[in-house]
């Protein structure tokens, strides 16, 4: 890889990390223990960000932020992206009849990144998801969803190179989650029986693209007692439908 190659992808992985980061933002010590980047040169290429608007810095805290730049290359993107408003409707409609918070993430790359989330009206509500937070394929059931409905030699290519379970766990371990892909596949919806935080469960169903490919996920997340067996099925059923509908829609004429 080149030198200029490099640069780009180390600011790619900072304003990434950043922004799974916010609304709080992170230091520079935080952002470069995240992206594995020296400190020195985390601190240099936030300030070069900071310069061309990318990032900006609270004085008070001293925690970085994504800048106004960000805000408008967002908006400039929406006109070829914006699946957010149809995705909306799926969302608060689940979070209303379940009463979970509920959730739309979309597949890059090797990652879900979170894009959608509503509370329902259960008044213990899980923090564990929020808008901007990335997963790996395999880690989370909006993850798990996508990764067990990929073609097959696409999804044994990322399960022979997936190395999970130093950062989240040994139940994501190459035989674990090879079964947690079985199991999904086989039920046709995604279960996460609290992997990432105790008690914190989730479930997750694929939506397809126009060529049957697992692009994005709705899912929902709570506490075990709530979407545990017998009430899972039903949950399970209900993110099906509504996985199903929201495709048909986003794969026709917007």
């Amino acid at each position: 890889m080149d030198k200029g190659a490099s640069v780009v992808e180390r600011v790619g992985t900072l304003l990434r990390s950043l922004a799974a980061r916010e609304p709080d933002g992170a230091s520079t010590t935080g952002l470069a223990a995240a992206t594995g980047l020296p400190r020195p040169t985390a601190h240099r290429l936030l300030v070069a960000l900071r310069e061309e608007g990318m990032v900006e810095r609270d004085e008070t805290s001293a925690a970085w932020h994504l800048g106004p730049e960000c805000f408008l290359l967002g908006a400039a993107a929406t006109t070829r992206h914006d699946i957010a408003p149809v995705a909306r409707e799926a969302v608060l409609r689940i979070a209303r009849e379940t009463g979970e918070s509920a959730y739309f993430s979309v597949r890059r790359g090797d990652e879900t990144v979170c894009l959608l989330r509503e509370d329902g009206s259960f008044p213990i509500r899980s923090h564990v998801l929020h808008e901007g937070i990335r997963f790996p394929l395999g880690v989370a059931s909006a993850g798990l969803v996508i990764l067990s409905f990929l073609p097959d030699r696409e999804r044994e290519a990322y399960l022979s190179r997936a190395r999970l379970a130093a950062r989240h766990g040994r139940q994501h371990g190459p035989a674990a989650l090879r079964a947690q892909v079985e199991a999904t596949r086989e039920r046709g919806y995604a279960v996460n029986p609290g992997l990432i935080v105790t008690g914190s469960w989730g479930l997750g169903a694929a939506v397809f693209d126009a060529h049957g490919e697992p692009r994005w996920a709705l899912s929902i997340n709570g506490i075990e007692s709530r979407l545990a067996p017998p009430r899972q099925e039903e949950l399970g059923q209900l993110l099906l439908r509504e996985a199903h509908q929201l495709g048909a829609r986003m794969a026709g004429p917007r």
